[in-house]
């Protein structure tokens, strides 16, 4: 009863007080539109395209924002309301409850305007400024045509979008390059063309790129930390045991307890593979309670390993190097074929990339500048060993490794080929050996401020590699004809 009779009608209080919620565009107008705090931008967007609306949100009809969308406040909601025939409420996700509710308090504050919404608007799906900018069209030539923008004429093709689309390569969404979480799928690829496909319930997160070419792995996905509730929810049977998929940050937000200690309660026989980068990466690379660095104002250093054995998991696996494509081959065999009853729990960990070159990169840099010797992998393809097959790309499709020209003029086929974007995480040679492809793939040292010894070691390196060249070079001469 308190919350009903004190909380509640504290917090509209102060909502309205406060002024949380926000008003733009014209002061007055015979419509309306109402929008969820988040989704401003997006709206003034779609406005902007149809001549409604400036980049500062000066619309040319009123505009009422829920910054707080529970509780809504019913003067608010009242006076908005009043005088106009028709407002849209423009609410993303499904059941429509704050149409539904809008409905109750115009209707009780006795008022005949009209509630459009999800009639106009998808009921599913991200509101984007295309799906916004078409609802809102929409709902203007059925309420107010002065309004609503003429119907557009079909747009000609610019010449100049072929000549863009032949200079810009495509570039689908995917892992960054040097991802420590791009190996796990890789070995995982690997694990199912021996085994059979099994069923994989992905999660939110970076890995959820899996999803994706070149790999294609992940059949569902329910939310945040529920990769490990989804597989035993949606387990498909047949003999063969669903694999989990599950991040750090998922694994702390609710995975712990809806995925490992739910699996360890029902004895499920899953495989559940924490991906462990050492921090909510999707999201910006915050600490979680497992990083390994050191924060001030948080408690770290708490293994992801101790948490799942105290729950009651027996089998685990820790794979501390994700880029050791052979050896994750091997762990998810083994956890697929194993026969031990019970949750089987992989934890590969390596820390992601684009937190371990922020970090690296400063420091490397001040080596350098003050003169001390720094040594950087880079890694190539040899285009005379290279076969033009391309199945290290659709192994690993790590964006570094393209394709170009063959230099062989007897041959056709494009060859493989690591352009500058390459940060030297190895996954390459290492799928390239796991896979038993072709050994086209090399490791080369770039040596910052080079000692005596490694000029030295430089030379002695040119004068037997010009050697062997030139061995090579009076063979195949002999051969000629």
């Amino acid at each position: 009863m308190e919350k009903i009779e004190r909380r509640w009608p504290a917090g509209i209080a102060f909502v309205r007080d406060h002024k949380l919620n926000e008003w733009f565009g014209a002061a007055e107008g015979e419509v309306g539109i109402i929008v969820q705090g988040g989704l401003f931008n997006t709206l003034n967007r779609a406005l902007e395209l149809e001549d409604l609306s400036d980049a500062f949100g000066a619309a040319k009809l009123p505009i009422y924002v829920l910054n707080c969308t529970y509780p809504l406040i019913p003067d608010e909601v009242r006076d908005f309301c009043l005088g106009k025939s028709a407002v849209l409420i423009i609410e993303e996700g499904q059941p429509e409850f704050i149409e539904h509710e809008l409905n109750t308090l115009i209707r009780r504050a006795d008022l005949q305007t009209r509630v459009v919404g999800k009639d106009v608007l998808p009921r599913a799906g991200e509101y984007t400024a295309q799906a916004i900018r078409t609802g809102v069209v929409k709902f203007l030539r059925a309420h107010a045509p002065e309004l609503a923008p003429a119907p557009a004429t079909p747009n000609l093709p610019d010449a100049s979008l072929g000549v863009l689309a032949a200079e810009v390569p495509q570039r689908p969404a995917g892992f960054c390059t040097g991802c420590p979480e791009r190996p796990i799928f890789t070995a995982m690829k690997m694990a199912q063309k021996e085994l059979g496909q099994h069923h994989v319930s992905a999660d939110i997160g970076c890995h959820l790129f899996s999803i994706l070419p070149p790999f294609n792995i992940g059949n569902t996905t329910m939310g945040y930390g529920l990769g490990g509730a989804g597989a035993s929810a949606l387990k498909t049977g047949g003999g063969k045991r669903s694999i989990a998929v599950m991040g750090d940050g998922g694994f702390w937000h609710n995975g712990l307890t809806s995925g490992v200690g739910n699996s360890v309660f029902n004895k499920d026989d899953n495989v559940l593979l924490i991906v462990d980068n050492g921090y909510s990466a999707a999201t910006g690379g915050q600490d979680i309670p497992s990083s390994l660095g050191d924060n001030s104002r948080r408690r770290t250093g708490n293994p992801i390993e101790r948490a799942v054995r105290g729950v009651g998991v027996d089998w685990v696996r820790s794979v501390t190097r994700t880029y050791d494509v052979a050896s994750m081959r091997d762990v998810f065999r083994e956890a697929l074929t194993t026969r031990t009853a019970g949750p089987k729990v992989i934890l590969a960990q390596s820390e992601c990339m684009l937190n371990k070159q922020r970090r690296e990169k400063p420091l490397f840099a001040a080596a350098v500048k003050a003169g001390r010797r720094q040594v950087r992998q880079r890694f190539g393809v040899d285009p005379d060993t290279c076969t033009g097959d391309h199945s290290c790309i659709r192994l690993s499709g790590c964006p570094s490794l393209t394709i170009k020209p063959n230099p062989d003029p007897l041959r056709t086929h494009p060859i493989a080929h690591v352009d500058n974007s390459c940060v030297g995480c190895g996954l390459c040679g290492e799928a390239a050996h796991a896979a038993v492809l072709c050994p086209s793939f090399y490791r080369a040292d770039i040596i910052h401020n080079p000692s005596r010894a490694d000029r030295w070691l430089s030379a002695v390196r040119g004068w037997v590699i010009g050697l062997l060249q030139a061995r090579a070079a009076r063979a195949l001469a002999a051969r000629a004809y």
